[in-house]
């Protein structure tokens, strides 16, 4: 997903310079919650892409928190459980 993610971001990036049709704000924030929000993070920065809008400067490092608290309470809860 985070390959994807960072395909995406440059696919749109090189649409946008040729006034192409776009890749929709939704697909790549979907992308992104189903996993691939480093790729995308990645791809928003090295290709300087939708750098401008507060959405996904915020958002897509919120979706990776997100992630990275689940993640951990994932790996913490089975843990917490094996000693009842």
């Amino acid at each position: 997903m985070n390959i994807s993610g960072f395909a995406l971001m440059g696919t749109d990036k090189r649409r946008a310079r040729k006034n192409a049709f776009r890749i929709p704000e939704a697909t790549l924030f979907s992308v992104a919650i189903l996993g691939g929000s480093i790729g995308s993070i990645l791809g928003m920065f090295i290709f300087r892409h939708k750098t401008k809008h507060w959405y996904f400067k915020i958002g897509l490092p919120v979706i990776l928190l997100l992630q990275v608290l689940l993640f951990v309470l994932l790996a913490w809860l089975p843990i917490s459980f094996s000693f009842i």
